[in-house]
């Protein structure tokens, strides 16, 4: 066939028909029991009959930029990256530690695995310890133990205001994996909640008053349920969770995820929650496949409000520098990661095994501190002694968990 008029097919139930022009239009009808192959466009303006017969169940709507399929499925189209506006949320990342009790590090209002902070109704109401449990292969889990029966408890994140934009003002979709050990844990919810203070200033402890069993709590000023939270009915088994809040709010700056236990009265001590695969996506009602970044990236996301340089969690601590006194050394190096603000340090560790070195000797350091750090500069002043004005030195663990962190959460 030398010549194809494709205004002049009025049907064609061969097993393949080839178009090779650089743009076919008809406004007959298609149909082939094959495949149909066109190098260029294909323009189909018939009616729906001809659209319907497509392989992908029913084309409900069709616009130039939007297409609406009712059954059938849509294979090998990947959801384009960057979409999770929430970090760790498959809990890969445990700079500070793997688990958190005793009362202190799992108290109420404190940050836990990378991101993710503790909110409760007293202090060491769940110990928090990263699991390998999950509903993807190798993958890591968040598990809430209950210490204290008789409390609520949950965990949150708030979104730094520039990962936000495109969210503000747009329906939004949370959606993650959630089980329980015991079906004592009977009222589990998750909010989207709108911080309309000071942008990045946020008040963390969000709840003004935990309420009755089974009532959402009551969320302190210039914090708002953009959701209506409802029990979601998790099980023993994993399963996925999804719920969708346009983001009305007036003057939002920044947003908060919210999942937590409801129930004060069945839980036990010994029961647990794990969650999961935590995704948050901006200007979407549909909730898409878990993004799973590289671990290198995921790790670089989280440093950006805190960075490990205690020794026995696999970062040495650098450091050369100069003696400005005696018993006065100090040091500065280029933080891999540039924070989000000028950090706190914290978690100062085991100074007794952190040795400061004046040529071949070297003693403990009694003290350390920040001096003229940055975001992305750390600055750091030593106290230890042996030293020389003037001479340059070095730090070095001599043991293990020696060392500090720093901080830069919202």
């Amino acid at each position: 066939m030398s010549l194809l008029k494709t205004n002049e097919i009025q049907n064609y139930n061969g097993s393949s028909l080839t178009l090779t022009a650089s743009t076919v239009s008809t406004s007959a009808q298609l149909n082939t029991g094959g495949n149909i192959s066109v190098t260029g466009s294909l323009n189909v303006s018939d009616d729906s009959t001809t659209r319907t017969n497509l392989g992908l169940g029913t084309i409900a709507t069709q616009a130039a930029d939007n297409v609406a399929i009712t059954g059938g499925t849509i294979s090998g189209i990947t959801a384009y990256p960057g979409r999770n506006r929430l970090i760790n949320g498959s809990f890969q990342i445990a700079q500070r530690n793997t688990s958190f009790s005793g009362g202190t590090d799992n108290a109420d209002d404190t940050y836990t695995l990378d991101r993710w902070y503790v909110l409760s109704e007293g202090n060491d109401s769940i110990d928090v310890t990263q699991q390998s449990d999950s509903p993807d292969s190798n993958g890591k889990s968040i598990r809430l133990d209950v210490e204290t029966t008789g409390e609520k408890f949950g965990i949150a994140q708030i979104i730094e205001g520039q990962n936000c934009i495109g969210a503000i003002g747009n329906t939004c979709t949370l959606s993650f994996y959630a089980k329980v050990s015991n079906a004592r844990i009977d009222t589990v919810k998750a909010a989207i909640i709108a911080w309309s203070g000071t942008e990045d200033t946020v008040t963390s402890d969000i709840i003004s008053a935990w309420n009755a069993d089974g009532t959402t709590p009551t969320l302190i000023a210039n914090a708002t349920f953009e959701n209506t939270p409802a029990d979601l009915s998790v099980t023993t088994s994993w399963a996925r969770y999804e719920l969708s809040a346009n983001i009305d709010t007036a003057s939002t700056k920044n947003i908060i995820i919210f999942i937590w236990s409801d129930d004060a009265t069945n839980p036990q001590a010994g029961d647990f929650l794990y969650l999961t695969n935590i995704q948050f996506e901006a200007a979407t009602s549909v909730a898409t496949p878990f993004e799973h970044r590289p671990i290198s990236v995921e790790l670089s996301l989280a440093q950006r409000y805190y960075q490990n340089y205690i020794s026995s969690n696999g970062t040495q601590v650098p450091g050369t520098g100069v003696w400005r006194s005696g018993t006065r050394f100090d040091c500065n190096f280029v933080l891999p990661v540039v924070m989000r603000s000028t950090p706190d340090i914290v978690a100062i560790t085991n100074l007794a095994n952190l040795n400061v070195y004046s040529g071949a000797s070297g003693a403990s350091a009694t003290g350390i501190a920040l001096n003229g750090a940055t975001s992305a500069i750390c600055g750091l002043n030593v106290t230890s002694s042996g030293g020389t004005a003037g001479n340059g030195g070095y730090m070095q663990p001599s043991g293990a968990s020696a060392g500090f962190s720093l901080e830069a959460e919202l």
